[in-house]
């Protein structure tokens, strides 16, 4: 699958270096235990068009997203709505866990980041 190039904001860059250095309790625990070990590349705080996104896989066109508490308002909702609409523009899928499944059902959590993936968690 090749490689897409996505044009971001320069301001961005900034930003997504602070975000890498404060990573939250539960975007550490599934960088570290988990996303830096695959086989394929994920980046942490990936600028793309307009929006920073938690982790980022080039090679399938993957945005991860962990939300924490200020996302359930009907506001947060609605605006993550259109964020992943417009990432669906540029062709990158997003998939959503909340801080909750990632520190209470991590295996889970993984397993349907492999699943969307296409990796054997056997062949890590």
């Amino acid at each position: 699958m090749p490689q897409h190039f996505h044009p971001y904001r320069s301001d961005l860059k900034t930003r997504a270096r602070a975000l890498r250095r404060n990573l939250t309790a539960p975007e550490a625990r599934l960088w570290h235990e988990f996303l830096r070990t695959l086989s394929v590349t994920v980046s942490r705080q990936k600028p793309l068009g307009g929006y920073v996104v938690d982790f980022y896989c080039a090679k399938h066109q993957l945005a991860i997203e962990i939300d924490g508490d200020s996302h359930f308002s009907d506001e947060a909702r609605q605006y993550d709505r259109a964020r992943s609409a417009a990432l669906a523009r540029l062709g990158i899928r997003v998939v959503r866990f909340t801080n909750m499944e990632v520190m209470q059902n991590f295996e889970g959590v993984c397993s349907e980041i492999a699943r969307v993936l296409g990796i054997d968690l056997g062949q890590k």
